[in-house]
Parts: C-alpha cells; structure tokens; sequence
C-alpha cells in the first residue's frame, strides 16, 4: 500500500468512525468516551461486555449501534428457562407441499453478524457455553452439524450488577472473551435535560445506516496494520503481567489484593484496541499513552480481587489506576 492509498483508507476509516459514532449519540446521550472504546471493540474484531443498572440505555446503544450498519443482526434475551437450541437452532419437522414429511434445520438467532445478548448472566452455564463457542470459534454445533458464522461477527452482551437473584455469574472463562468490559454510570446533570429533549417530545431520531459489513472487515485489515513497535509491545506484557500477583512486575498493589490477573488475551487486546486509537489520532504506531487509554476497559473484567480487597471496598479500576501509575514505561 502506498503512502497515497494509505492517507486515504485512514480517512476513510476515521470518517466512517466518526459517522458511526454521530448517529449512535442522536438517540445515546453522554458517554462519549465509552462509544469510542466500544467502536474501537468492534474495530479490533472483540466481543464487548456492558455492565450498568437498569435505565441508563445499554440495550439502545447496542441497537442504534445496529442501526447503523447494514449487517443482519438479532436480539436475544437470556432468561434461566432459555436452552442452546434457542439460540442456535433446532431440527423440525416439517410438511412440503407432496403432504409427506420432511425434517430440516432452522437456525437460532446466533447466526447473524451482531449479536446483542440482552442480561446474558441470566442465561444458564449450559447456554452460555453455546454463546462461548460462538464467540471463541466463529461457529456454533448441533449434534453433527456445524454452522460457520457471518462475518463480520461481534457479541455485545449486557448485565445488571445490583440484581443476583435468577443469575448465573458468568465464568472467568467467558469473560476473558470480551475484549473490553464498559462500565456505564449515570448521566451528567446537563445530560438528563439532552435525554428528555429526544424522548419525551414528538421528534423521533432518524439514525442513518453508514457501513457495510465490507466496509467493517476492511476498516478491521487496516487496523491491524497500524505498527506497533517493540518497545509498546513490551510496555503492554509489563502491564499485564504487573495485574498477575507473584509475577516479576507485581507490586504490593497487586500481590495484596488480586487473586489472578490478565493473561495473553489481555496483551492482545491492549494492542489491538490501541491501533484504533491510534488511526484516530491521525497516527500510524501506537503509544504506550494509547496501550494505557485501553487498560481499564480492557483488564477490569479480567482482576479476580480477594477478600481482603473486598473487604476494604477496592474496586478493580481503582486498583489498575495505581498499578499504571507504578509502571514505566521503560524496563
């Protein structure tokens, strides 16, 4: 690719980006930040876990995301009675127009490009781990049919974390195969007045679709040609490996408080979504300022705290703060 076509695909990229991120904010108020970390996901082809309390729009945001892309796409809601079939779908019989019988596959929803998994802790471990095959795999099995996925493919699954009757806490397994964990907290004071401009009235948003699904897979190849050179690389195993207690980088933060750390996925992860930050920087290497950018979305989920952390009241984003203030960026 020549510096020519190079400069071209960035602005193609940064300004479907920055389309996408525009129509998703006509009808999601706020939250600026936390829109570009998940389009940044789904740039680094990532799976994207969204943790929030009732009513503050995470089921809009996933669908006005879909809005905007003209990819099939389906909604699931995880309920404790929802069984593996019901997702990737079920041999029936059927009658064909003889009158006689004949027994065909109909898919579930999982078979689509984007997958919004409405209260996925709500699901039993038994559909869950047909969701984590889905997810890891790109494909789904019933019996000894196996279903090659869409691509572009992308999960995004929300929780409630004040409600644990009827849920499944999800497996560390599971979640180590989002990406990013984005955390969704109330709206500024100035935002409420913005939420009631766009609900209450009779004005409807009219979100615009802005890409393909070739377009997605296209800006993905780009991403992932972004440099990232060794030292970054290096930056990103230290930090990782700083989360891991009894590690050589571990400090009193973490041998202190956390159980087990990030792994290899999260170092993957720090580099992939800090490609994304940097094409939207107008970059073409990635910093270890963008590996940091990425850090609490990208390891917070991925921190098993002990008791006495919980018992102090530590919280994971708390806990990455300090141990990225200990780290430099040089060995």
């Amino acid at each position: 690719m020549n510096d020519m076509t190079a400069a071209r695909s960035i602005e193609t990229f940064r300004r479907n980006f920055s389309g996408i991120k525009n129509e998703i904010e006509k009808t999601f108020v706020g939250h600026s930040g936390l829109v570009t970390d998940l389009l940044a996901a789904l740039m680094a082809n990532g799976h994207v876990l969204i943790e929030g309390v009732p009513g503050l729009g995470k089921t809009l945001l996933v669908k006005t995301l879909a809005e905007t892309l003209k990819l099939s796409f389906s909604r699931i809601q995880f309920t404790p009675d929802l069984m593996p079939a019901d997702i990737i779908g079920s041999t029936v019989l059927l009658t064909d127009s003889t009158g006689g019988h004949c027994l065909k596959f109909r898919e579930g929803p999982l078979v689509a490009n984007f997958i919004l998994a409405d209260e996925i802790n709500r699901g039993t471990p038994k559909t869950q781990s047909a969701l984590l095959e889905a997810m890891q795999e790109h494909q789904v099995s019933t019996g000894e049919k196996t279903i090659i996925l869409p691509e572009p493919f992308a999960v995004i699954a929300t929780q409630n974390p004040i409600e644990q009757e009827g849920t499944y806490p999800l497996p560390e397994a599971e979640l180590d195969r989002f990406m990013i964990k984005l955390d969704i907290g109330y709206p500024e004071e100035a935002d409420y007045l913005k939420i009631l401009d766009r609900t209450v009235g009779t004005e409807k948003a009219d979100v615009k679709t802005i890409c393909t699904g070739e377009e997605i897979i296209a800006m993905q190849k780009l991403a992932r040609q972004v440099i990232s050179a060794p030292e970054v690389e290096n930056y990103a195993v230290r930090l990782v490996m700083s989360t891991q207690p009894g590690s050589a980088y571990a400090g009193a933060t973490a041998n202190e408080n956390v159980i087990w750390g990030a792994g290899p996925r999260a170092v993957q992860a720090l580099v992939l979504i800090a490609k994304t930050y940097a094409i939207l920087d107008g970059r073409a290497a990635i910093a270890c300022e963008d590996i940091r950018r990425a850090a609490l979305p990208v390891l917070r989920h991925r921190l098993k705290l002990n008791f006495e952390a919980h018992l102090k009241g530590r919280k994971a984003d708390e806990l990455l703060k300090e141990i990225i203030r200990n780290l430099p960026e040089q060995p």
